[in-house]
């Protein structure tokens, strides 16, 4: 099996190593827009499948992985802010309550797809403007889904409760993908 990681994501990277699996990494260009009719709870697995099918033809033994993460709180998507203003924002809105976290994966071959979600509630404390204005200019959250990395400071000092994977927040909920690479 030769094993292909669809994602510039350094966490992706890192977490796929540490769960014991080598694999190349390839680039995938993909428009990613969510339609409209599209439920939040869905939009992380529609995206990860857009990718998967955006990619060329797998010969026989090569495995895609693609995946992605969406944020959402009251029901309302957060993607990865398109400048300061924008994190701000963001973070203003996860302040003081819980939102959630969807991280959706395919794992494609030439004979089949699997494509799984997982979800996490995330329970941040009240964020002050320092506070919010210290990981914006300390951490430059811009690649990240809702502004911010559970693993960097922001989360280690404001999160207060996790519902769910830790990994899922970070971008790949390694138990889900590594039992689908063990049954492949």
């Amino acid at each position: 099996m030769k094993l292909l990681l669809a994602s510039q994501s350094p966490r992706r990277k890192e977490l796929l190593t540490n769960l014991g699996f080598t694999f190349d990494v390839v680039k995938i260009d993909c428009e990613e827009i969510i339609p409209q009719y599209i439920k939040v709870g869905e939009a992380a697995a529609y995206l990860s499948e857009l990718k998967a099918d955006a990619f060329r033809t797998l010969e026989k033994g090569e495995v895609l992985l693609t995946a992605d993460t969406v944020v959402a709180i009251d029901n309302q998507l957060l993607g990865k802010p398109k400048d300061e203003d924008d994190a701000r924002e963001m973070l203003r809105s996860l302040s003081g309550k819980t939102h959630q976290v969807y991280t959706g994966v395919t794992i494609k071959t030439a004979e089949k797809t699997i494509t799984e979600t997982d979800v996490a509630d995330v329970e941040f404390d009240d964020l002050s403007e320092n506070e919010i204005e210290y990981y914006i200019q300390h951490y430059q959250p811009f690649d990240k889904a809702g502004s911010y990395g559970i693993q960097e400071w922001l989360g280690m000092a404001k999160i207060k409760k996790v519902n769910g994977s830790f990994y899922t927040i970070m971008g790949l909920p390694t138990h889900l993908v590594y039992k689908i690479l063990k049954e492949i």
